[in-house]
């Protein structure tokens, strides 16, 4: 992993996923910036100890939950199956879902 910087703040691709998501269901209206402020502070201030975008995306999955935009159940069982699925795919192939 490579430190943030100006050009790259992302260390990892699905940060930036992550930050991306939350823009777009900004801009389609599902939350304002001050209720995604206040899900990202919540997490942060939580009092669980985790790295900032792990904060982000805590923050996202129960900010769509709180509105509705899908389930915390539909959020677990969609993260179990990618982990089941990439502990199932070979080292260096795409993984994907059934």
């Amino acid at each position: 992993m490579t430190a943030p910087t100006p050009d790259q703040p992302f260390e990892q691709p699905w940060q930036a996923q992550a930050f991306a998501l939350t823009v777009h269901l900004h801009e389609q209206g599902h939350f304002t910036w001050t209720e995604w402020a206040e899900a990202l502070s919540a997490q942060i201030h939580s009092g669980t100890d985790r790295p900032y975008f792990g904060h982000w995306l805590s923050a996202l999955e129960a900010l769509i939950a709180a509105k509705g935009i899908t389930s915390a159940t539909q959020l677990s069982d969609t993260a179990q199956a990618w982990k089941d699925a990439a502990a199932r795919t070979p080292h260096g192939q795409p993984i994907t879902l059934d």
